[in-house]
This record gives structure tokens, C-alpha cells and sequence, in this order.
């Protein structure tokens, strides 16, 4: 019962690597899986991207990415580290000088494969920047953008050419003595990005960013990266994790978190445990569900909050929630741990559930 804070293990234990640290946020050896978004808007933008930085703080994420494509981006990247409240990450492409600019600007982060920065001048230019900062680097490796050569060696972006061209990469960085990395191995299908990780799993101990890439609109896309993440985090694939989502950012974060809380990890806000509906039911209970989220929203505590619609199935499981409804003709039953509390009116279901969360979280922050 959620009440009685079981808690869910996973099937198997976490991979042991090596931890690093991203600004504030330990990544591997352990620590909690974080949570990474990346701006969706013009980096050059400084208002807008700060609003974004801050929504997505506020949502809960724990590490931010922003695209810099340009000089101007990288300048603006400075201002906004001034202003952020969490860990921002570099992501690079072609132009060390870039990079240079935003380790001068306070980068907590870079995301850049080092092949493709240039010479190996510029690439040692980087990486001694980077060791004298204590800034880790992550080798994103995404089956789009897999080396040529590879492609004609494995007949293709496989999980073996994405392996090896990881491998490529971080012997780049290790040849110079570096060993603040994170990896990534993404494609936009989870076949391939399971059996990616499961290969470089073998071959190294450092830590994982995990992830569906361009998984898509927000429904398909958040089946696809919880098919791809729950069968990663079972197998201790996943040390920080990104949902990438053609969505709002915060969106992102919130499906990463229902992910992990669904997989027994890192719970955050409101679980709603509702039932799809049948003709037993008689309330408008489509509209109670939607308005009880809706209502909820921005509690971050972990609750789970049961709106059943019928007296089957209905009492049980909100006897077992934290707060929980079920519903009758007209009105329904108030619970809250594993306790009848009253009966309320339908008009009266939302406030009345609403009012139960508040006691509950209140009651949880005077203890915390």
C-alpha cells in the first residue's frame, strides 16, 4: 500500500561505474538516476531561455542542455549560467572554440563527441580546459550521425557501429588522460538502443546517459521512451536519463519521472491510479480525473491518489492509495490511508480529494 511505503525492486541491480559530477548532480557510482531536459528555444534568446531554464527547474529537472550553434550562443550561454539554478550542459558540434567559450562562461558540462572537433590540437585544447574546470564531457553517440566509415564496416548504424564508434571516441579522451565521461548510445528505436547499451556495457565502467532519441510526439513518444527506459533501468543501463519528446520541455521531465516512479525509482508528484471506464460507472468520471490533475499538478511530493468509478474494484484500490475515491451513484467514497473518511457528492469529489493531498503534504513537510 502506498500508505504503508512499500517500495518496488527492480529486477536487477544497478551497473557499477565509476561516479562523476555535473555541476551539483552526481551521475553513476551509485547515486540517483537524474533527470536531464535540453531548451527548446533559440539559446541566442536570453530572456526566453532563462524562462525555460526556470520552468524546467520547477518541474523538477536536474540537469539542462542547450544547443550552441554559433558564437552568439556561446556568449549568451555565460549570462544564463549566472542565472540558473541548476547544472547546464554545453552541446557542441564542429567548432572547439565554442566550447572554449562556454567552459570560460561556467559550463557545468559539455556534449561533444571529440572526432569531430577538429585537429588533434584543438581537441587536446578542449580537454585541458576541461580537466582544469573538473567539467566531465559526454560522448553522445546517436545512430543518425554514426561515422561514415563505420557505416560501410557494419553495413549500417548497428548497435555494433555505435558501439564502436563510442569506443573511438573515448579513446580519444582517455590518449589524454580524461576520464570525467559519460556516454550515450541512442537511436530512435528500442531495439537498437537496448542492445547498444547491453554491448558497451561490457566494455566500459563509465557512466550512462540513457534515452530513446527523437522519439516523437508526446503519446507515441512517451510509449516508446518508457518501452526503451523501463528495459534499460531493469538492467542498471541508466545513470541519468533523458526523454526526448517533440513536446514541451517540461514535458520531457514529467514523463521521465512517471517512468521512473512506475519502475519503483525516484517517485515525484501526484500518481493518479484511475480506471478506464465501463457501464458500471455513474459519474462524469473522465472530468473528475481530468480537473484532479489538472489540480495537482505542481505537488511534488509523491502521492498516489485513486479515482475509481465503481464499487468492484473501487474500494480496494483506494483503501491502498495514499487519498483515494470510489465512486456511485452520484458521489463516491472519501479514503485516505486505507480509511473510510466520509462520503462526498460528485460536485464535491475534486475539492474533497484536493483538501485530503494538502493535509498530506503539509503534514509530510512539518515531519521532513
Amino acid at each position: 500500500m502506498a500508505h504503508m511505503k512499500e517500495k518496488t525492486a527492480m529486477l536487477f541491480p544497478r551497473r557499477k561505474t565509476v561516479r562523476i559530477r555535473v555541476g551539483t548532480v552526481d551521475i553513476g557510482g551509485g547515486a540517483p538516476i537524474s533527470v536531464q531536459s535540453m531548451t527548446k528555444t533559440d539559446t541566442r534568446d536570453v530572456r526566453a531561455t532563462a524562462a525555460e531554464i526556470r520552468r524546467l527547474a520547477a518541474a523538477g529537472c536536474e540537469i539542462v542542455r542547450l544547443a550552441i550553434p554559433d558564437a552568439d550562443a556561446a556568449r549568451a550561454f555565460a549570462r544564463l549560467r549566472k542565472t540558473s539554478a541548476v547544472p547546464l550542459i554545453a552541446d557542441i558540434h564542429f567548432d572547439h572554440r565554442l566550447a572554449l567559450t562556454c567552459l570560460d562562461g561556467g559550463a557545468d558540462g559539455l556534449r561533444l563527441n571529440p572526432g569531430t572537433i577538429g585537429s588533434a590540437e584543438k581537441v587536446r585544447e578542449v580537454v585541458r580546459a576541461a580537466a582544469g574546470r573538473a567539467v566531465p564531457i559526454r560522448i553522445g553517440v546517436n545512430s543518425g550521425s554514426v561515422e561514415k566509415d563505420l557505416l560501410k564496416i557494419h553495413g549500417g548504424p548497428t548497435p555494433a557501429a555505435m558501439v564502436e564508434s563510442a569506443l573511438r571516441h573515448i579513446r580519444i579522451l582517455e590518449d589524454l588522460d580524461f576520464r570525467l565521461i559519460k556516454v550515450s548510445l541512442k537511436a530512435s528505436d528500442v531495439p537498437r538502443t537496448v542492445e547498444a547499451y547491453r554491448t558497451l556495457a561490457r566494455k566500459t565502467a563509465y557512466p550512462f546517459h540513457s534515452g530513446i532519441t527523437e522519439a516523437g510526439p508526446l503519446v507515441p513518444g512517451a510509449v516508446k521512451s518508457a518501452a526503451g527506459l523501463t528495459l534499460l533501468l531493469a538492467e542498471g543501463l541508466a545513470d541519468t536519463i533523458r526523454v526526448s519528446l517533440t513536446a514541451p520541455s517540461v514535458e520531457e521531465v514529467r514523463v521521465a519521472y512517471l517512468i521512473l516512479g512506475a519502475a519503483g525509482l525516484r517517485p515525484r508528484g501526484i500518481e493518479v491510479v484511475s480506471c478506464p471506464t465501463c457501464g458500471r460507472c455513474e459519474v462524469d468520471l473522465l472530468r473528475i480525473v481530468r480537473e484532479v490533475e489538472l489540480r495537482l499538478a505542481r505537488v511534488s511530493r509523491p502521492l498516489k491518489v485513486a479515482v475509481m468509478g465503481c464499487p468492484v474494484n473501487g474500494p480496494g484500490e483506494a483503501r491502498e492509495a495514499d487519498v483515494g475515491v470510489a465512486c456511485g451513484r452520484g458521489g463516491g467514497t472519501l479514503f485516505a490511508e486505507g480509511k473510510i473518511l466520509r462520503r462526498v457528492e460528485e460536485s464535491k469529489i475534486v475539492p474533497a480529494l484536493v483538501r485530503e493531498v494538502a493535509r498530506r503534504t503539509a503534514a509530510k513537510g512539518k515531519k521532513a
